[in-house]
């Protein structure tokens, strides 16, 4: 039933307010607790390191546990956290309430979506599924925006608070409509977790967290970037914030058709797109016409990248769907952590404007991952396939089908 994926989206919206939602005001926090930008910035990679390594424990704990119950609980976390984050309390104890809420974040995701594919026919289960992803993109025009420009108008503590409002609606959204979803009674082989060994695997998800440390290298300090390199005001950004989640619906949209043309080169196409904008933030001035369009081409390229890394992901593991999914979330939480730290640490050394330098690096390195990971380049001369994705990329992106004999293991 599509009732339960727009709940589960509903709950995707809460989480990702909370944690991406101190994007937008990191100079704010910052400023108050009178700490550097990239020291600020643990907020996010503390949340996404907990993600990383913690996930899949926590999925493969709580997967005999009734799903709807699990989910509550994972959204209990977040509305304690919230609700005591409103007082500002001091940075430690702060940045340990945002550890505490992540604990459950990728348990949620994973349950959110095998009860949305669960309760449909199996020939809408990647619809189901778009539907719950589209929680975070729904978030990115609606409270992330919201939250930026309460905090610019009334104090840090507005965007707690609305992280608090959010996370109670969907917990009660969660309460009322889901149904009891007993877990799941199948003893865990831990055989299963062989793949990890595998070398194909490996590289695909050094794919999936390269690809997520590319985009965060610089979208993690978004509103400082803008601020002072682009030398927009607190407003100009928040309008920036809304920009950039409005174009992400129809990004989401574009996103879809080309994945529907193979992970492959979806992924390539968006890298690709990657290092476009890294060179055009790095080269362009602060004429803020310019920095619109920019961003709105960045929005169009981003959005879509959780899609498509999941899907890429997908590809490289018979793991069960939920411990997949939650697989999913912790690589690409460990490429936000990777990318948030990398970036602090090149404003720490470099300064600011030699962001997009690193975004820059990442897709390179992404590219030759890619490149790397798929046997079936193994079959084709270099030459050959470069040729296919040069074609892709100009005369025929809209019909080129990824062929379906492609195998992803060795």
């Amino acid at each position: 039933m599509k009732k339960y994926a727009y709940v589960g989206a509903l709950g995707l919206l809460s989480i990702i307010t909370t944690e991406f939602g101190v994007i937008g005001v990191l100079p704010q926090i910052a400023s108050h607790y009178r700490i550097s930008i990239d020291q600020a910035s643990w907020l996010l990679s503390g949340f996404a390191l907990v993600i990383a390594f913690l996930g899949p424990l926590m999925t493969v704990l709580t997967v005999r546990m009734d799903k709807k119950k699990v989910m509550l609980l994972a959204l209990a976390l977040f509305v304690i956290s919230s609700f005591i984050s409103v007082s500002l309390p001091p940075f430690w104890l702060l940045f340990t309430l945002r550890l505490i809420s992540a604990l459950l974040q990728p348990v949620y995701i994973a349950n959110a979506l095998s009860i949305a594919v669960r309760f449909s026919p199996e020939d809408k289960h990647s619809q189901m599924m778009s539907i719950v992803f589209s929680g975070i993109t729904i978030a990115s025009f609606t409270t992330i925006p919201l939250a930026t420009y309460l905090t610019n108008g009334y104090g840090l503590e507005a965007i707690f608070l609305i992280q608090g409002i959010v996370s109670s609606i969907a917990f009660m959204a969660i309460y009322i409509f889901l149904p009891c979803v007993p877990g799941d009674t199948k003893v865990f082989n831990t055989k299963e977790l062989v793949v990890f060994r595998d070398l194909s695997f490996i590289r695909s998800a050094l794919v999936n967290l390269f690809i997520l440390a590319m985009w965060f290298s610089v979208y993690s300090y978004f509103a400082d970037y803008l601020s002072k390199e682009k030398n927009m005001s607190g407003l100009m950004v928040g309008n920036m914030v809304l920009l950039f989640g409005l174009i992400g619906v129809v990004a989401m949209y574009i996103g879809g058709k080309v994945l529907s043309k193979g992970v492959v080169y979806s992924n390539v196409f968006y890298i690709m797109g990657a290092a476009l904008i890294a060179l055009l933030l790095y080269i362009s001035g602060s004429e803020s016409i310019l920095t619109v369009l920019i961003v709105s081409m960045w929005s169009l390229f981003y959005t879509p990248v959780y899609l498509n890394a999941t899907a890429f992901l997908q590809k490289t593991t018979k793991l069960p769907f939920e411990l997949g999914s939650s697989l999913s979330t912790s690589l690409g939480n460990l490429g936000i952590a990777v990318g948030t730290f990398v970036g602090g640490k090149v404003i720490a050394y470099y300064g600011l404007q030699f962001l997009p330098l690193a975004m820059l690096i990442f897709a390179l390195l992404s590219l030759v991952l890619i490149y790397w990971s798929q046997t079936v380049v193994k079959t084709m001369h270099f030459s050959a396939f470069s040729f296919q994705l040069l074609k892709m990329f100009t005369f025929d992106i809209w019909n080129i089908n990824e062929p379906e004999d492609i195998v992803y293991h060795v």
